[in-house]
């Protein structure tokens, strides 16, 4: 899980991820599910930016009628990002990190990883 939440606390301000970019960028090939996982069980002291992370498609994944999906368009519109019916523009806003930005960083220091994960 450590890997995943690395991944995802380095998606900048004003950009987003999809759940099977972060598995690929985690070293997790067709991950996608265990992505929705790590950030299911993630520390909320991790501070992690988790409205960064949507479907493929730029599709909000959280049901519409949720809190959640009202708090995921909230932040990312504060970000100056673009939601339109529940969908961003990932052509527009995708995060493409360099090799550098993936190699050294900005990755923060993670808590150990809790033994179910």
């Amino acid at each position: 899980m450590r890997a995943i939440w690395r991944v995802i606390a380095a998606i900048p301000r004003g950009q987003v991820a999809s759940y099977g970019q972060i598995a690929a960028l985690a070293g997790l090939p067709r991950g996608a599910r265990q992505v929705a996982r790590a950030l299911r069980h993630a520390p909320a002291g991790l501070g992690l930016p988790w409205h960064r992370v949507l479907a493929v498609n730029g599709r909000i994944a959280i049901p519409a009628s949720s809190a959640g999906y009202r708090a995921q368009i909230s932040r990312l519109r504060a970000e100056g990002i673009v939601v339109n019916a529940g969908r961003v523009d990932m052509r527009v806003y995708r995060w493409a990190p360099r090799l550098d930005e993936l190699l050294w960083g900005p990755l923060p220091d993670l808590p150990e990883e809790t033994p179910d994960g």
